[in-house]
């Protein structure tokens, strides 16, 4: 008879409060996503391959493709968390007006403000110092210890140099910054040290001083964050990661820019494509979601034929093939939704106490998932989000009242919601007077 570990009891009681929390604020859950996933076997089955594929040394990308409400957010949440569980760092950046694709400075900037490990957040400098100490450990142990702390510093410089090599060669700002962040650091410098990280991560506003003392001019610009972010992959892979891993969500907003900008940001997949197929990004995964009408319509992927070469899909038959460039995902339909809600009850049980059964019963939600759908067109795809945030509060309410009878109290008011509904809930909801 085998014991339950407490310290992993606890571990998945507090996971379980997690996605209670989040479901209840209608969000994603940070993690433990796989306990609610439905009907994306297959999907992360092809991405868990992929990242492998990455993980030995290759560089991959795939496109997510669905309509609202096909789940785009949950798969890019759950493809991350798949990564970070193989040993990669992962970053997740959303497309919008002040993070345009076009703007490739950008796009570094907010990949390096969102790196996450399994342990941390914004965890840049965490990655930053350990690939430095790496690289003592290293060189200590060829030279047996007997490095004193200057001889240290000054082959550590130059390790630095080494390990960037490829990078320097098309540009040394990014090794001499990194010099001047590790000489900062052990001269207890903090404030010069921060100033180098924020550089490297291409923060605007970088004092002069940082410049002078590392040596390099201006800041980094789009035509020089491809190379950085060459360089950063290098940095994460000799910190001990698999590799780094990009969701780049929502690239449908491409689709409201000007021409010449639109085509500029189409041009930007296009070259990173051509970087993924000609190996110029090991160990790098990029993952991207759209609407149908990003790869279909006349604003989008379309409009520019070699990108839509590039990344179009063989359909013929009802059978979707994953390993495509793109993941084309269904709507979201009602036995999905309700499997959703029985597991969001086993999760609920871990998370506070076994829920009332014969109150939530399967013959409950089927009729609360239709009251909500009622009244949002019958559009079961729109409605999870919300769904999954009044079927909480009314575990909640079970959980605590003893008397509470869901199937007599509980009715769909869609008022409370007004305020808090996303554009595409709004557009199908049924107005009533």
């Amino acid at each position: 008879m085998s014991i339950a570990d407490p310290e992993r009891m606890e571990k998945n009681r507090l996971e379980s409060i997690n996605i209670i929390n989040a479901l209840r604020r209608g969000t994603v859950p940070a993690g433990g996503l796989e306990r609610i996933a439905v009907g994306l076997e297959v999907e992360e089955g092809v991405i868990g391959k992929q990242l492998d594929y990455v993980a030995r040394g290759g560089g991959d990308l795939k496109f997510i493709r669905g309509e609202y409400g096909s789940g785009k957010t949950f798969l890019v949440a759950r493809a991350l968390e798949i990564a970070r569980s193989k040993g990669f760092v992962t970053s997740h950046i959303v497309i919008s007006p002040g993070t345009p694709l076009h703007k490739l400075r950008g796009v570094y900037q907010q990949v390096c403000a969102n790196l996450r490990t399994t342990g941390e957040e914004h965890a840049l400098k965490a990655i930053i110092d350990t690939w430095l100490f790496n690289i003592e450990e290293r060189i200590l142990s060829v030279s047996g210890d007997a490095e004193n702390d200057t001889a240290l510093e000054a082959a550590t410089e130059r390790e630095i140099e080494a390990a960037l090599a490829g990078i320097s060669s098309l540009n040394s700002a990014l090794a001499a910054t990194l010099r001047t962040y590790y000489r900062a650091g052990n001269a207890g410098d903090f404030t010069l040290a921060q100033a180098a990280l924020g550089w490297i991560s291409a923060e605007p506003n970088i004092g002069r001083e940082l410049k002078a003392k590392a040596g390099v001019k201006g800041d980094i610009d789009d035509s020089v964050a491809f190379i950085f972010l060459q360089g950063l992959v290098s940095i994460i892979h000799g910190a001990g990661y698999s590799g780094l891993v990009i969701a780049i969500d929502e690239l449908e907003t491409t689709q409201g820019l000007q021409r010449n900008q639109r085509e500029k940001a189409y041009q930007v997949l296009v070259r990173l494509i051509d970087a993924v197929d000609k190996g110029e990004m090991p160990r790098c995964f990029f993952l991207f979601t759209g609407t149908p009408a990003l790869f279909d319509g006349s604003r989008g992927i379309r409009s520019l034929p070699p990108l839509y070469d590039r990344i179009s899909v063989t359909q013929s038959d009802d059978f979707k093939n994953p390993r495509q460039p793109q993941i084309l995902l269904s709507k979201f339909d009602t036995a999905k939704l309700e499997l959703v809600a029985l597991r969001v009850v086993d999760v609920y049980a871990q998370a506070y106490s076994e829920p009332d059964r014969e109150r939530i019963s399967h013959r409950f939600i089927r009729a609360m998932i239709r009251k909500i759908t009622t009244r949002f067109g019958g559009r079961v795809d729109i409605i999870p989000r919300i769904f999954l945030k009044e079927f909480v509060d009314i575990l909640d309410k079970c959980e605590l009242y003893e008397d509470y009878n869901p199937h007599d109290a509980y009715d769909f008011d869609a008022g409370h919601l007004r305020g808090e509904l996303k554009k595409e809930e709004e557009a199908v909801m049924v107005v009533t007077f």
